[in-house]
């Protein structure tokens, strides 16, 4: 376990998109809390372009010389494969900061859960977001009151969005893919984590095209007992990605939009948004600091605001009863 001031040694798994971020946060930041001890996939035209864009990673030759080389090792490869390079860091030793899924087998991420002595994290941004911790400062002061309803509302021009093509062969297919585990997760914990467990689903998912992901579901559930409406589109649409968490209350109603920007319901019934709000595409690099900084807490053994293994577990339980409907 790193105890030192020194910055973490930090190892990546997956040299897609995901990884291309991090590796961006933590380069384009003078003090950052991490180095990067060594970075692979297994495909060698996503390596080089890794190796293009930063030419002083060091590349490891496998997965096993990545966790060997790390203190910490981020697994952003595809679900597939999340727990087999996750249960090899924590047996060496290593904490693990994983992406979402756990698994692509419910009862393979419930046995990993239940047996997991190790320090780990999921990637859920939301539990560091600036955004959110307006959202959250805004409930604490009454802006809501007594919660009422929360809707959860994600609509797409198309699937997987243009960022996402290279990894179209399993974001778009049934058994890894779809926006319900990809991006619906996401607001799925963030309710669970402000109003309570999730319970009660119910509802329609539509899979029109043989062998690709869902393009529609539409469904009610609870969260810590409160009402959740929540719906989802792919096509019909002009925006790449739009969305939006409202939770009304007796005394008013808040919502995040966009994935960054908390808004506030004012008396003409419009929601306004906070003042130095800013769009996602520049508060991630904030963002992603702030999980830098919980990913050093959490493989020292401190309290940090990541997802836990169990909190990512419970928000895959509801995912995959979803996509069952």
């Amino acid at each position: 376990m790193p105890t030192s001031d020194a910055p973490l040694a930090l190892g990546i798994i997956g040299a897609g998109i995901m990884g291309e971020r991090l590796l961006g946060a933590i380069h384009g930041a003078a003090d950052s809390p991490v180095r990067v001890a060594a970075i692979w996939d297994p495909a060698p035209e996503a390596l080089a372009r890794i190796g293009a864009a930063f030419p002083a990673v060091p590349r490891g030759a496998d997965a096993a010389a990545v966790v060997a080389a790390s203190d910490c090792v981020y697994v952003a490869s595809p679900p597939a494969s999340h727990l087999g390079y996750a249960r090899a860091a924590l047996a060496a030793g290593r904490s693990v900061f994983c992406e979402k899924p756990l698994a692509i087998d419910l009862a393979d991420a419930r046995a990993f859960v239940a047996d997991t002595t190790g320090a780990g994290a999921v990637n859920f941004p939301f539990a560091s977001s600036p955004g959110v911790a307006t959202i959250e400062r805004w409930i604490e002061a009454g802006a809501v009151g007594t919660p009422r309803a929360l809707t959860i509302a994600v609509e797409f021009a198309r699937w997987p969005r243009p960022w996402q093509a290279d990894a179209a062969h399993w974001l778009d297919a049934r058994a890894e893919g779809g926006f319900t585990r990809e991006v619906v997760s996401h607001f799925l914990f963030l309710a669970r984590r402000q109003l309570g467990p999730l319970q009660g689903l119910a509802g329609r998912i539509a899979f029109p095209e043989p062998g690709r992901s869902e393009r529609a579901i539409d469904v009610t559930l609870t969260a810590g007992g409160i009402p959740v409406t929540l719906t989802g589109r792919v096509g019909g649409v002009e925006a790449d990605d739009h969305n939006t968490w409202t939770l009304e209350g007796d005394a008013g109603a808040v919502r995040l939009r966009d994935w960054a920007i908390a808004e506030r319901r004012g008396a003409d019934g419009r929601f306004e948004p906070e003042p130095d709000a800013i769009p996602n595409e520049r508060l991630r690099p904030i963002t992603l600091r702030r999980q830098l900084e919980g990913v050093v807490r959490m493989a020292r053994g401190e309290p940090h605001p990541l997802a836990t293994f169990a909190e990512a577990l419970a928000v895959q339980e509801v995912v995959e009863g979803i996509l069952a409907l």
